[in-house]
């Protein structure tokens, strides 16, 4: 029967000692080289960008997007005709920075490749 080999509550509980002790010791010890491999690595870098750039928009649209009102000062303006607000939201410096550029990433090789003479 199991009776023999199971420990009795008194034992263990009573002294302060859990007979799952020693097996929890080891599983906590064994966490990080089971669920963090080395092989995990590489991706905390793009997922960290990926988090990084929500987290950048996220910011950028609660302070200076003007349709976003976080105060209630500001929300009980209602809706404001303020065109340059909107300019300035959209035609931010990155997109001032590409205006004139061509859609290419790497117009040499392109036009290496394309072009015949």
């Amino acid at each position: 029967s199991f009776s023999n080999f199971a420990p009795s509550p008194l034992i263990y509980f009573g002294s302060g000692a859990s007979p799952y002790s020693s097996i929890s010791a080891s599983l906590l010890n064994m966490a990080p080289n089971r669920w963090i491999r080395p092989e995990v690595y590489p991706l905390f870098v793009p997922v960290g960008m990926a988090i990084g750039l929500c987290a950048m928009q996220l910011v950028r649209n609660i302070t200076t997007n003007p349709e976003v009102r976080v105060t209630k000062q500001n929300r009980a303006a209602g809706v404001l005709d303020n065109e340059t607000e909107g300019e300035k939201y959209s035609q931010h410096f990155v997109r001032k920075f590409v205006r004139g550029k061509s859609p290419e990433i790497m117009p040499s090789v392109n036009g290496f490749f394309s072009n015949p003479n």
